[in-house]
C-alpha cells in the first residue's frame, strides 16, 4: 500500500511538471506561454499556475505583472483577458483580448478564441 500511494505521487508531480511547461486549458480556453526572453514572462508563468488552481485575483495580477513588465507580449494581455473575464469584469477583459488580438492577429489560439470573438462582437 505504502508502495502504491508513492507512485501516486509520483504520478501527480510528473502530471503536474508537465502541466506547467505547456499551456493550461480551462473550460475551454487555453492559456498562453509567452517568449522565453520576454521581461514578462515569469509572472506570465506565475499567472498560468493560478489561473489552473482558479485562483483569478492572483492569477489577474500576475497577468498584469507581465503586460506592464512587456506591453507587447500578446499572451499575457489574452491570459490577463481569461482571467478578468471569470471575474466577471468583461469591460476590462474585452479591452485585453482587444490587445492582444491587435499585437498578434494571426496566433491562431488568439484569433480563434471563442471567448475573444464573443467579447469583441
Amino acid at each position: 500500500m505504502k508502495r502504491l500511494f508513492g507512485y501516486g505521487v509520483v504520478a501527480f508531480m510528473t502530471i503536474m511538471l508537465i502541466g506547467l511547461t505547456t499551456n493550461l486549458t480551462y473550460a475551454g480556453e487555453t492559456f498562453l506561454s509567452g517568449p522565453s526572453d520576454s521581461p514578462g514572462h515569469g509572472h506570465n508563468e506565475e499567472g498560468i499556475k493560478h489561473a489552473g488552481m482558479e485562483h483569478w485575483g492572483v492569477a489577474e495580477g500576475h497577468f498584469m505583472e507581465a503586460v506592464q513588465a512587456d506591453n507587447k507580449m500578446a499572451e499575457a494581455h489574452y491570459n490577463l483577458a481569461v482571467a478578468l473575464h471569470n471575474q466577471k469584469k468583461h469591460g476590462d477583459a474585452k479591452e485585453h483580448f482587444k490587445h492582444a488580438l491587435d499585437l498578434a492577429p494571426k496566433n491562431p489560439k488568439i484569433a480563434g478564441s471563442g471567448l475573444l470573438q464573443g467579447h469583441l462582437k
